[in-house]
């Protein structure tokens, strides 16, 4: 029961992320290959914001204090990464609609590199953390059942940010132009939307998720500059197991990948431990982790394409 817990956490971490490149790919049907080095260079922001002369936080302040900054980070680092993003989708991405497929992809792979170069010519190869600002007593003990304060607040975030996101996508405006703009941009154009603004604030909403992620992995595990790249395709493996474009598929391929990577690990190591990434003597998840994830995307693009929550199109089958 404990694993489980520490999977569904870690799942909800990566969902953040896996739907960032869901709402992307669902309205341009492109991978953005940057958005998982977006989340690590939104993270070390965060420490930075947290740390040293910005607002100085200890795990000696008061929950009280801490609570409060930890929220501030949030309205600082969201809106910041939202224009961000929604930068690089004016910049590398805008003019390259109607090219062929490839020049996109080449071009996120490129961005990628830029962003993570900027974190660590920023940070250097260092690991930065924050795991100490949250208690780890138990929030909520049952038998030998217990879960802590640490992994309970991550929650208690990525679920009324999730809430928000979908009553966002299927109930404003600005929602309904996204929905129709991913069933198609020229008719959408042709009723009054303005393409180019709805595509923009599908960046923006990605980038704050990113950032958000970033935030919550930071007080959970170490990170580095190129943390994003295996998070990265591990929520990208997440998105498409649950069916790239389906919101729903990507918070249900995420759990499903945490589970996964907290069962094999915890097994692996004949006890409950806090995430596969946050290991003085590992690091990183197992070569066994990363063998299982991608064997089942390998196995998701042969067998099952459109994910486990996705429908079949005219042009799929």
């Amino acid at each position: 029961m404990n694993v489980f817990f520490i999977g569904l956490t870690n799942g909800a971490v990566y969902g953040l992320v896996a739907l960032g490149y869901t709402l992307v790919y669902g309205i341009l049907q492109l991978i953005n290959f940057a958005h998982g080095d977006v989340f690590a260079l939104s993270g070390l922001v965060a420490f930075s914001v947290l740390s040293g002369k910005f607002l100085g936080i200890t795990s000696d302040d008061s929950m009280v204090i801490i609570i409060g900054a930890l929220l501030l980070c949030l309205i600082l680092t969201m809106p910041l990464f939202a224009v961000g993003n929604a930068l690089i989708e004016l910049v590398a991405y805008r003019r390259l609609r109607t090219a062929p497929r490839l020049a996109p992809l080449i071009t996120a792979v490129g961005v990628s590199f830029i962003v993570q170069n900027v974190g660590l010519a920023v940070y250097d190869v260092e690991f930065y953390g924050a795991t100490e600002l949250l208690p780890r007593s138990n929030a909520i003990e049952i038998g030998s059942f217990a879960y802590q304060w640490n992994k309970l607040i991550v929650l208690l975030i990525v679920v009324p940010l999730l809430v928000s996101l979908t009553w966002f996508v299927r109930s404003t405006r600005q929602g309904k132009a996204m929905r129709a703009t991913a069933q198609d941009k020229d008719a959408s154009a042709m009723m009054g939307i303005n393409v180019n603004r709805t595509i923009s604030v599908t960046f923006a909403l990605a980038g704050a998720l990113a950032a958000a992620a970033g935030l919550l992995f930071l007080l959970q595990f170490n990170m580095r500059y190129d943390t994003g790249f295996q998070l990265g395709l591990f929520a990208f493996t997440a998105a498409v197991l649950g069916g790239i474009g389906n919101l729903s598929g990507a918070v249900l391929g995420a759990t499903i990948i945490g589970l996964i990577e907290a069962f094999n690990e915890g097994l692996r190591w004949g006890h409950p431990l806090d995430g596969a990434w946050f290991f003085p003597d590992v690091g990183a998840p197992s070569d066994w982790t990363r063998a299982v994830i991608f064997g089942i995307l390998i196995a998701i693009l042969v067998f099952r394409p459109e994910g486990l929550l996705g429908e079949r199109t005219a042009e799929g089958t």
